[in-house]
């Protein structure tokens, strides 16, 4: 099969010629690991290593794509390609011409699309299909994942990326497509109408509403200094236009400001590995900054290192969006702004300690899967019913949505709420650690980290199946010298209780494990969706920082032991 499939690309008229040289080069295993299977959806869209194959982002697997998300909106009539598709893209390598071919196979199908003139957040795309009262949307983007990898991620009316049930519908379409190599692009001039360029109009409705989600407008912000830095990706030109529009006062840096697909002046773009702040932090001490932000490529997720203490501290997803929580509903409850049901949303795999902030005021959390599609879905629902109303949503993995105009996570919003939040809170003399250490002697000590096996290729993937199935097959009693109390499989929707089993309500099966341990801590097992990873959650309840740092020390040896 494999090799069959390699001739067929290898020998087809259509392959791009660039390509074709790729092929010709490959040996035994990088035919494998390009062709033994065809690149799926996971939870953020299509993301992959860009290359030939049928398991590798390309010109034609984009192609595959668009044409069953074409004939999806085909099938939902005239008025749906009439509303058309936004497309944005990133500064990744083939972002741009993914995107403007992604527009001309929409045309070949005679569907309308808005595509932006450069390169663009992830949020903005999704403001822009609300704006604009689009179908649905396509971003071009890799989000957080190394220069070798690229990305298609789909939307749908509400500026959501597409849940399951959605998805599958496009997927048994694109499934369908016998030959990507045979689709092209030769449109009509009628054809090439259909596809406009958008711009600053979106630009500035979308900082508008961005700058409205202020609090305390008024904060004094001379006091606190800030580093800024977009990773080389989309969120230079937003946040420091927010930033100097609502006046606080910032520094970026500068090398990695420019949009360059192969993050020279960074080790890493993703503001969950401590190396991505080396530059930031060289510019935070030399200007003895309060605080840094650090954004992903496409502008979705925001990092933050607090000085505290004359050292500058790093929080996790988990503690910046604890942080933004308190700071957010403490004021909403301050100035009577605090709605009558308010809802909270974060994931399976997100620390315990937001919920009991959210207790503390009156809120109610709801969790979902990991990917924020998942939440967006219950906005729009609750937007429908008015049950409840929304007053944040996050996850572990450093994305938050502060105001639902937007369905996906949004860096500048959350730059602009935590750079306020800063202000606001040294004006008490504070800093953030100090407001998380609050929180901590509040309610409760709580230690959240993850690790990660990475294991590429076809072996890697069979290997990642087989430590799911033995953790949910042969699941473990104890766990570091810990007692597991309780378990969650998302595979079968059950959880597992003194000799008990009871279903999980509203959640969409998921290949995740949760086990829950007699001290309150848990940790969670799943597979990446996007990279070729197992990745483990933990949330760790301590009596203190120390005694929490060495129980998860204790917990990841364990893990770690239970999977070699």
């Amino acid at each position: 099969m494999i090799e069959e499939k390699y001739n067929k690309w290898v020998n087809h008229p259509n392959i791009d010629p660039a390509l074709k040289a790729e092929l010709l080069a490959m040996d035994e295993k990088q035919k494998v690991d390009a062709f033994y299977t065809n690149i799926e959806f996971g939870t953020a869209g299509m993301r992959g290593l860009l290359g030939v194959g049928t398991n590798r982002i390309n010109l034609h697997t984009i192609r595959k794509a668009n044409a069953g998300f074409a004939q999806y909106i085909t099938a939902n009539g005239e008025a749906a390609m009439q509303r058309g598709v936004a497309i944005g893209y990133d500064n990744r390598h083939m972002s741009y011409e993914f995107a403007m071919d992604s527009a001309k196979v929409l045309a070949s199908y005679n569907i309308r699309s808005y595509v932006f003139e450069s390169l663009r957040p992830t949020p903005e795309l999704s403001f822009a299909v609300r704006t604009l009262n689009c179908f649905g949307g396509i971003m071009v983007t890799a989000s957080h994942n190394p220069k070798e990898y690229n990305g298609y991620k789909l939307y749908d009316e509400k500026g959501c990326q597409l849940i399951p049930d959605l998805a599958k519908q496009v997927i048994d379409r694109v499934n369908a497509v016998e030959d990507e190599l045979a689709i092209r692009v030769d449109l009509t001039p009628e054809q090439e109408k259909l596809i406009t360029v958008i711009g600053k109009e979106i630009d500035e409705q979308y900082y508008a509403k961005v700058l409205g989600i202020q609090l305390n407008p008024e904060v004094k912000k001379t006091d606190v200094k800030i580093i800024f830095t977009p990773q080389h990706g989309t969120a230079n030109i937003p946040v420091k236009e927010v930033f100097t529009r609502a006046g606080y006062q910032f520094v970026p840096v500068e090398e990695q400001c420019t949009p360059d697909p192969d993050f020279s002046n960074t080790p890493t773009p993703n503001p969950e590995e401590t190396a991505s702040y080396n530059l930031a932090l060289e510019y935070a001490k030399r200007e003895d900054a309060d605080i840094v932000l650090s954004c992903d490529p496409d502008a979705d997720r925001m990092g933050v290192a607090v000085k505290h203490h004359g050292e500058y501290v790093l929080l996790t997803g988990n503690q910046s969006g604890s942080v933004l929580i308190e700071y957010i509903l403490s004021q909403l409850k301050a100035k009577g702004k605090m709605p009558a049901n308010p809802v909270m949303f974060n994931t399976v795999v997100t620390s315990d300690l937001g919920e009991k902030i959210a207790a503390k005021y009156g809120v109610e959390t709801e969790k979902t899967l990991t990917g924020f599609k998942f939440i967006g879905e219950k906005v729009a629902k609750y937007e429908l019913t008015h049950e409840k109303e929304y007053v944040f949503g996050y996850e572990e993995s450093y994305g938050s949505l502060i105001s639902p105009f937007v369905r996906d996570k949004d860096a500048p919003q959350a730059c602009l709420m935590l750079a306020e939040a800063a202000c606001f809170y040294k004006a008490q003399g504070k800093t953030l650690v100090d407001v998380l250490d609050g929180l901590y002697d509040e309610l409760g000590t709580y230690q959240e980290s993850q690790t990660s096996i990475t294991l590429a290729g076809k072996e890697g993937a069979e290997r990642i199946k087989e430590i799911i199935a033995t953790f949910r097959n042969e699941a473990p009693k104890e766990i570091g010298g810990l007692k597991v109390i309780a378990s969650e499989d998302y595979g079968c929707l059950k959880r597992y209780e003194n000799g008990s089993e009871q279903a999980l309500i509203g959640f969409t099966k998921s290949d995740v494990l949760k086990f829950y341990l007699e001290d309150g801590s848990w940790i969670a097992v799943r597979p990446s969706g996007t990279e070729p990873k197992c990745k483990f959650y933990y949330c760790v309840r301590g009596t203190s920082k120390e005694n929490a740092k060495e129980k998860t020390e204790i917990l990841q040896a364990a893990m770690k032991k239970a999977i070699e």
